[in-house]
């Protein structure tokens, strides 16, 4: 584990990964049009009880008025630089649209955040049916589709039809399924922490030491951060660091059971900085350009005392002695992605008490899981780095926890009342019937992004039209 570093200067911030730029295709504006689903923009506003009740508690509203607005008491100004500022897009379909389908053509690589069209799935053909049967498998004869295959990270172009089906079905069955099991061996092997090389798609790739070697001090702290981490982990959390890079990290938190996060995957970016550990580590959040917690900002800034980024008593700032990464990252689990997210919003505790704390706490949670429902498709999608196999497998594993839990908060239950697909109680509550709709419009996309990463029988919670 102790890695001495090797010319870690001459990595400077030319290495940096540019961004691709995307092409027009004309026929997939054609196609996106006519199969286009509701879809909610980034807003950066927080989600607070003074608009759960007005014109932003709709899941799908956009303001693009913000910037005018003026800033909460005691809500800190988000200061990072963001790659995603072109998140926001104008209310215009044909606009949206058409910027949509050229980020559904473009191939970024893993871990880059697509501006817009990431909740979106890739346009079937129009005369390609929802779900596949064997009634309507006839009407598929001649057509293609594209479909994500998670063993290569690759979409493929599949035609079908009757004869290629009747003479290859036996081979490709098999094939299929030697796929699948290798998906499934690779997730069940994945490990907690390891040591990987690539860190071009880094969110601090250009940050560090600038021609100048790092002290052996900060070295060996660094290596005892990752032997801590390698150690201690909970079973929740995984960690990628960098061989020639010891200064970045990469981590992946899986959403609490009991929340509005539950099933979720959430990742971050970790900077040791030169002077580090006189200092806490930088934290970059990939938001896709949503604000799902108030701790958490759609310009992926993380607020939390341990990172001296948020206020709080003594005890609970860094300190350079004894505080540690792994107490960073548990942190995060613990205190962030919270059962009742809506009172980490500073002075909504003391300031929203009995019945009215509950209604506005509960529709809070309904926002956030729509947001969570989104990031899920997102990071499926666009998967991290060195992530790509436990991502595919962790949904694989998923999908029917996730479509249970929708179908049960559609007919009442309480948003984070679900653990593994079974309820905590019996209970039932009324739920606000923006948020049902706003589920129920999610619910296909789900389907259709389960069953092209490999889970079975998702069909029965498709909703019919």
């Amino acid at each position: 584990m102790d890695t001495e570093i090797e010319q870690f200067a001459s990595h400077d911030s030319g290495e940096a990964l540019a961004a691709k730029k995307p092409k027009h295709n004309e026929d997939a504006v054609a196609k996106d049009v006519e199969n286009s689903n509701t879809i909610m923009g980034s807003t950066s506003e927080s989600l607070n009880s003074d608009n759960l009740n007005g014109s932003n508690s709709d899941p799908s509203y956009q303001n693009d008025n913000d910037a005018d607005d003026p800033v909460d008491e005691g809500e800190e100004v988000c200061d990072f630089e963001d790659d995603n500022d072109d998140y926001m897009y104008e209310d215009d379909d044909d606009d949206y649209l058409s910027m949509q389908a050229q980020f559904d053509n473009v191939d970024l690589p893993p871990g880059v955040e697509a501006s817009v069209s990431w909740l979106n799935d890739p346009a079937p053909s129009a005369n390609t049916p929802a779900s596949t049967s064997t009634s309507s498998l006839s009407d598929a004869v001649g057509s293609s589709f594209k479909f994500f295959d998670p063993t290569s990270s690759k979409y493929e172009t599949a035609a079908a039809s009757s004869s290629m089906v009747l003479v290859e079905s036996s081979s490709a069955g098999k094939e299929q399924e030697e796929k699948e099991s290798e998906v499934m061996i690779k997730f069940q092997s994945f490990k907690q922490f390891d040591t990987v090389d690539d860190f071009s798609d880094h969110h601090f790739n250009g940050m560090g030491f600038s021609g100048q070697q790092p002290p052996k001090t900060w070295t060996k702290r660094i290596q005892d951060e990752w032997k801590i981490l390698e150690k201690d982990l909970p079973d929740t959390i995984y960690v990628r660091v960098y061989e020639t890079r010891v200064d970045l990290l990469r981590a992946v938190i899986v959403g609490p059971a009991g929340t509005p996060y539950h099933d979720g995957l959430f990742v971050f970016d970790v900077l040791f900085p030169p002077t580090y550990p006189d200092i806490p580590p930088m934290v970059y959040y990939y938001s896709g350009g949503l604000r799902l917690n108030p701790n958490l900002y759609d310009c992926g800034k993380v607020c939390l005392s341990l990172l001296n980024t948020w206020s709080g008593d003594k005890n609970e700032m860094w300190m350079p002695k004894t505080s540690t990464m792994l107490q960073v990252l548990v942190s995060i689990q613990a205190l962030i992605l919270v059962p009742r997210p809506f009172f980490n919003e500073p002075g909504y505790e003391g300031m929203y008490t009995g019945a009215e704390g509950e209604t506005r706490s509960k529709a809070y949670n309904e926002d956030v899981f729509i947001l969570s429902l989104k990031t899920m498709m997102y990071t499926l999608r666009r998967p991290p780095k060195y992530f790509e196999d436990f991502v595919a497998g962790h949904f694989r594993v998923r999908a029917h926890d996730v479509l249970s839990a929708c179908k049960a908060y559609m007919e009442g239950a309480e948003v984070g009342s679900f653990d593994k697909g079974v309820p905590h109680s019996n209970t039932a509550v009324t739920n606000r019937p923006d948020f049902k709709a706003a589920v129920a419009r999610m619910m296909n996309g789900l389907v259709n992004n389960f069953m092209k990463n490999g889970s079975e029988d998702c069909e029965q919670f498709r909703i019919q039209s």
